[in-house]
């Protein structure tokens, strides 16, 4: 319980000509620093980006009712997810290739996030290995994305290493039976950095002689992938099964039937299926579709604390952010993200405060209003 006259001033770590003070000034700061080819691969949305940018401006239609006189002189963000407590309801969601955004990369994100005592979900594409992520930041809590493989064996073995080395649950992409068209990466010619490597793979594809896509042989992923493999993944290991990538009641529906421990309202950042719907106006079908009998979850579009704010308020139990921490590495690495982490718990903090709010349970439906306009 924090009284909001004393929230943490958060120490500069900008150069003296300038200040960030918001997220998009790290996206602006990114942008001028990262190669452009390493920009566009962070930033590329499928095809036209129409769902990448609907993202964003799908928060802009939706409007808070403040309440007045509630006294909020003290706010409490904790939250808890899957049992664990974590400081906010803002986690990180997994993204690739840290390595090209800061030189240690995921074990700076790692770090970062151990600090700031929230979630981390570390992509099956790191730059840095499952085992390396564990070891920088022993005491974290973290999650693991993972893609299925046409090797079945290749996916085995990465739940058997996550689970040996302490993350608390499986994240399971569904979104990518193949890989979205983005342009500019085609324009690029995007490859991994030739230092670099999807490491969890490391010496796994040494001797393949097709093309690479993302760091790895092309066509690797299985698109053969259905809802019995849930099955198949939960005879693998007792963690707790998140699915990622749902976005209609009808799939909720079945992470339910399917017995899974979690959902992530995601689009895959627009970078998969390209005029699917932005993940906040997806996200209060699959609320009230599977009414609490799983945790749910958004990740997709998040910029400041009120959009957090009304995530919550549509019932997410907690959002994750993925380019911003991108964009906090390439700031500063472990400061940077966080640096990103904590302007959003603190305008999260702020945004709850002016609507009435002083804890995470008072946040409900009632807050939000879609905008007529």
């Amino acid at each position: 319980m924090i009284p909001l006259r004393n929230l943490k001033k958060r120490s500069s770590l900008c150069d003296p000509e300038m200040s960030l003070v918001c997220l998009s000034d790290f996206e602006v700061y990114a942008k001028e620093h990262l190669p452009k080819t390493t920009w566009d691969y962070y930033a590329a949305g499928a095809d036209e980006c129409c769902t990448r940018d609907d993202n964003l401006m799908a928060y802009k239609r939706i409007r808070l009712r403040p309440r007045m006189l509630r006294d909020v002189s003290v706010t409490d963000t904790r939250a808890t997810i899957q049992g664990m407590e974590i400081s906010f309801p803002i986690g990180i969601a997994p993204t690739a290739f840290h390595c090209m955004a800061w030189h240690d990369g995921e074990m700076s994100t790692a770090r970062a996030a151990e600090a700031m005592n929230t979630c981390y979900i570390a992509s099956t594409y790191s730059t840095c290995s499952v085992e390396e992520i564990s070891a920088a930041a022993p005491n974290g809590f973290r999650w693991f994305q993972l893609y299925v493989y046409r090797n079945r064996k290749l996916s085995e073995q990465l739940v058997h290493r996550v689970e040996a080395n302490g993350y608390k649950a499986i994240v399971l992409t569904v979104d990518v039976p193949y890989t979205g068209k983005r342009r500019n990466d085609i324009r690029n010619n995007f490859k991994l950095p030739p230092h670099l490597k999807v490491k969890n793979f490391d010496g796994i594809f040494e001797d393949h002689t097709e093309a690479e896509v993302y760091g790895v042989p092309a066509n690797s992923l299985d698109p053969s992938i259905c809802w019995k493999d849930i099955y198949w993944l939960q005879s693998l290991t007792r963690l707790p099964i998140i699915i990622k990538g749902i976005l209609t009641k009808e799939d909720a529906e079945l992470a339910v039937e399917h017995g899974v421990q979690g959902i992530i309202v995601s689009n895959h950042g627009g970078r998969q299926l390209d005029g699917g719907p932005a993940t906040i106006d997806a996200l209060s079908e699959i609320v009230d579709t599977v009414q609490g009998r799983i945790e749910v979850y958004l990740d997709g579009g998040i910029r400041t604390g009120s959009d957090v704010l009304k995530a919550l308020a549509l019932g997410a139990k907690c959002v994750f952010i993925g380019r911003p921490v991108v964009w906090g590495l390439v700031y500063k690495g472990e400061e940077g993200v966080k640096e990103i982490l904590q302007i959003l718990n603190d305008e999260f903090r702020l945004s709850m405060a002016l609507a009435g709010c002083r804890n995470i349970s008072e946040i409900n439906r009632n807050l939000v209003q879609f905008s007529k306009l």
